[in-house]
């Protein structure tokens, strides 16, 4: 993450920082990367998103930094987000959101990501404006059309579907003579073991979304929403903290453990999170506070 150093007070500043920074201090007419030096007057430092890493600066004069893909693509994407601000028929509000996007290095590129963090790190809830911005940042990623196929290329393409279709009809006949064959015995055995199949399916779903207990076992790819909390309020003092305060920081574990596999709404996981802490016997909510029963 790129941090800068304001020239007129020497306070150090996260580059989301800056914007309200300059226009609280009237000292701040520069300012400096702490990480390659380099000096940004005025709206310059909007364009600085990435910085020289720890193994070029100290790496010495030999040193060959490799190309991170991960690196490559991020880049890209923040271009786009740049891109995006120009286009012609962009509204102001949607601009303005753009332009707070474009101050973080660290934008993902997957839908579901990036809608939860416009959540938690723009403090943006608006999921229309969610999706306005993502269409706006994903409007280049449709793949380009094929050529149109040459009349020899469709003949082909013909006789390879005649042939498909004649191999399809023939198996077909001959899966009809088996089914034929089969007999009455035969048919219920396989009837008795679809039965036993979807009987055996049924129970496991509803194995699955059974509410965990204090002897069970997380299943694996679970969130486990009590043990978070009470991780939470052990590392507490006095083992308690304001109602505010651990649902903030459960659903941060929520959101960073889910990624991209989160699809309930945001109202989903609050009601989740108040049944989890208002119903365990664990934990005792008292005036807006909440504190772990041992």
């Amino acid at each position: 993450m790129v941090v800068f150093t304001c020239n007129g007070c020497g306070e150090s500043l996260k580059k989301a920082q800056v914007d309200k920074h300059v226009n609280m201090c009237r000292g701040c007419q520069s300012l400096s990367c702490m990480d390659c030096g380099k000096d940004f007057w005025g709206d310059d430092y909007k364009n600085h998103v990435k910085c020289i890493s720890e193994d070029q600066k100290y790496g010495g004069k030999g040193y060959e930094a490799k190309a991170n893909k991960g690196d490559i693509k991020q880049q890209q994407w923040i271009q786009k987000v740049h891109d995006a601000m120009n286009k012609p028929g962009v509204s102001a509000k949607l601009k303005d959101v753009l332009q707070q996007v474009s101050s973080y290095d660290n934008v993902p590129r997957k839908r579901a990501k990036f809608q939860n963090w416009m959540r938690n790190s723009l403090q943006i809830s608006n999921t229309g404006l969610h999706d306005e911005v993502w269409d706006i940042l994903s409007a280049g990623d449709n793949p380009p059309q094929a050529p149109p196929e040459t009349k020899e290329a469709k003949q082909t393409v013909a006789e390879v579907k005649a042939e498909t279709n004649g191999d399809e009809k023939q198996n077909g006949n001959q899966d009809a003579e088996k089914k034929k064959k089969l007999n009455k015995r035969e048919r219920k055995e396989a009837r008795q073991q679809k039965t036993s199949k979807k009987t055996k399916t049924t129970d496991q779903e509803e194995d699955d979304s059974t509410e965990e207990t204090e002897d069970q076992q997380v299943p694996k790819g679970k969130f486990n929403w009590k043990g978070n909390i009470k991780a939470v309020l052990k590392d507490a003092d006095d083992q308690e903290l304001p109602l505010k305060k651990l649902r903030k920081k459960v659903l941060a574990a929520y959101y960073t453990f889910t990624g991209d596999g989160n699809f309930r709404k945001e109202e989903e996981v609050l009601a989740i999170f108040n049944k989890k802490v208002t119903k365990n016997p664990k934990f005792r909510v008292l005036k807006e506070r909440v504190r772990l029963i041992k």
